[in-house]
């Protein structure tokens, strides 16, 4: 078992608890310094655990680590909760952040779990929608994803409220988000964006962005949260590679994750030295760029942590535009939002150009009728609201006949899962249910690769409402809409009902 605090000495760090991580980003010019615990298979006790448990207890007393951030159940597979690592270190008086992945639990397991953390003093959370089930107990589990991180947010934001019912009481969770900006085509980096701008509309107070070699894309990042007026600290991702693991991140097996042929070739037959000094320069680039701090990934020796921290801070105040210069591997005919500034190799002020997008005749025809009928307000409106609701008083058989006459047309035409609670106008009539694996109604995971989904060969449904709205102008306005959450009681009855009688989410977001 993990030692208790009667069980060791205490740490000095315990009599002196580090600064919490809200309190480190809301000072002048913060440069914090967190580090990723990826969590392992089986009981702590056991050897792997209890190496990374160890190491923990040793980061948890260094005075340049801020704060340690625990992951739950990465690539897909069931590991040791990050709690459990994370309540012998909130004990040693270190912050903490707690992944959540929505891949493994539905809305009551997570406000359940929202309860569990902030009763026992954790105080910073990573909403995830997470990544797709890679294994299980007897085969393959099943993916649960009943909300996403931009629904989970939503909901620890409320919880932070109290809910709207005094007697449970107010949690106070720092949430922070994560940003996918490496990403090759532009119907897959700006949807990234205005998911990353939902995201802090549903409360996220920061935000880490993915694993990429691109300082220009990064610095991207920053100069168009800017040009948006969305201030929350941004934490940039440097990742210590080593050759096998710039492979595995090359093949794309880790989804979001971006070292492209180029990079890979820059780096083949590296030392230990060379990437321990690439991080650094990654560190002094992030720095100078105005980032909030760091996000340290990759297995490393607590040593290594120091050596990385001494590096980084001999150099000089201006090296990190040189070094910014050399880290640019940007994937093939990869798109920016910004021109690049010749200067500096960064973004410059001029917008970069954009394609005109494409609408099918189907997506065109779907449109025109929920303008005509499904919209409130619209011509027809009234009439549906009054025919359903005579169905509704009327006979059952006419309910289900109409019923099934719905499904035959959106069946044919959207694949449609009949879920009641329909979310066709949300994704240029593309349906989440039948052709998004994890069911994202919130804007795209950050799994995609070359616009295709991580699971399976077919074209992320995002990346495709995304160049449909484009044809009507309307693409940056996409994702502008209240957080979408599925009401599971609709399954199975007529989403075309719950629209005009105001029992679907539509309706829910009207009178919120």
């Amino acid at each position: 078992m993990v030692e208790s605090p009667s069980e060791s000495a205490l740490p000095q760090s315990w009599q002196k608890p580090k600064p919490l991580l809200r309190t480190l980003l809301d000072s002048p010019n913060p440069f914090v310094k967190a580090a990723e615990l990826v969590t392992t298979r089986g009981l702590v006790t056991k050897t792997k655990a209890r190496r990374i448990l160890s190491l923990a207890r040793e980061l948890a007393d260094h005075p340049g680590i801020d704060v340690l951030s625990i992951t739950d159940n990465p690539g897909g597979h069931a590991m040791l909760a990050a709690d459990t690592l994370g309540t012998d270190l909130i004990h040693r008086g270190q912050e903490v952040i707690i992944h959540i992945a929505c891949k493994d639990w539905n809305r009551n397991a997570l406000e359940s779990r929202g309860w569990k953390l902030a009763s026992e003093g954790f105080h910073n959370v990573l909403a995830l929608s997470g990544d797709y089930p890679a294994s299980g107990y007897r085969g393959a589990a099943a993916p649960v994803f009943d909300i996403d991180s931009v629904g989970l947010l939503r909901m620890y934001s409320d919880m932070n409220l109290g809910l709207g019912e005094s007697h449970l009481g107010q949690t106070d969770l720092f949430l922070g988000c994560v940003v996918s900006n490496h990403k090759r085509y532009e119907s897959e980096v700006i949807p990234q964006y205005l998911k990353l701008r939902k995201k802090i509309e549903n409360g996220a107070r920061f935000t880490i962005n993915q694993i990429g070699y691109d300082a220009r894309k990064d610095d991207e990042l920053l100069r168009w949260m800017e040009l948006n007026e969305l201030r929350i600290p941004v934490l940039a991702n440097v990742y210590v590679l080593t050759p096998r693991a710039a492979q595995v991140f090359n093949s794309g097996r880790i989804p979001g994750v971006v070292v492209t042929d180029e990079f890979l070739a820059w780096a083949k037959d590296r030392d230990r030295a060379f990437f321990l000094d690439l991080a650094a320069k990654q560190i002094a680039i992030a720095r100078g760029n105005g980032f909030a701090g760091v996000y340290i990934g990759g297995h490393l020796q607590a040593e290594e942590y120091e050596q990385l921290f001494r590096t980084a801070d001999s150099f000089a105040p201006d090296d990190w535009r040189e070094f910014a210069k050399e880290i640019q591997f940007p994937l093939q005919d990869e798109f920016y939002f910004f021109e690049r500034d010749p200067e500096t190799g960064l973004s410059a002020v001029d917008r970069a150009p954009r394609k005109r997008g494409h609408a099918t005749l189907r997506y065109r025809a779907g449109r025109k009728l929920h303008g005509l009928a499904f919209e409130p307000g619209a011509p027809l409106f009234g009439a549906g609201r009054a025919v359903y609701s005579a169905v509704e008083r009327g006979p059952r058989p006419l309910g289900k006949s109409l019923h099934v006459l719905e499904q035959a047309i959106k069946v044919s035409m959207f694949s449609c899962r009949d879920c009641g609670d329909c979310s066709l106008p949300d994704i240029a009539y593309l349906c989440p249910e039948s052709q998004c694996v994890k069911n994202q109604r919130n804007g795209p995971c950050g799994g995609t690769r070359d616009g295709k989904c991580e699971v399976g060969d077919k074209d992320c449904i995002w990346a495709l409402a995304y160049d449909r709205l484009k044809f009507y102008g309307e693409e940056d306005a996409m994702l502008g809409e209240a957080a979408v959450i599925k009401d599971n009681s609709l399954r199975g009855t007529s989403a075309w009902a719950n629209t005009f009688l105001g029992r679907d989410h539509h309706s829910k977001e009207a009178s919120s």
